[in-house]
């Protein structure tokens, strides 16, 4: 992986720290709307680390394959997920 290692395990310890929040409060039974507001943080803090992920993805992987003369495989693997991103 190509992006930034400290930043990614930072927002993702972020998130899981987060979630461990949420499952406390689902058990405290707290208010609904203070739980679904928390989900949504965590959720924006996922895919910060997936736009990071993902542009280090581009600007490396993608990148040196359309250097080498042969990006469709690379290409075809953004198009998948761009597919899975849409449902």
């Amino acid at each position: 992986m190509k992006a930034d290692r400290t930043q990614i395990d930072r927002l993702l310890k972020t998130a899981r720290g987060q979630i461990d929040g949420i499952l406390k409060m689902v058990e405290e039974d707290r208010y609904c709307l203070e739980i679904s507001s928390q989900i949504m943080a965590a959720q924006s803090i996922l895919k910060k680390a997936n736009r990071m992920v993902l542009r280090a993805h581009m600007d490396h992987c993608v990148r040196d394959a359309v250097a080498s003369g042969d990006p469709g495989p690379k290409l075809e693997e953004l198009a998948a997920l761009l597919d899975k991103l849409a449902e």
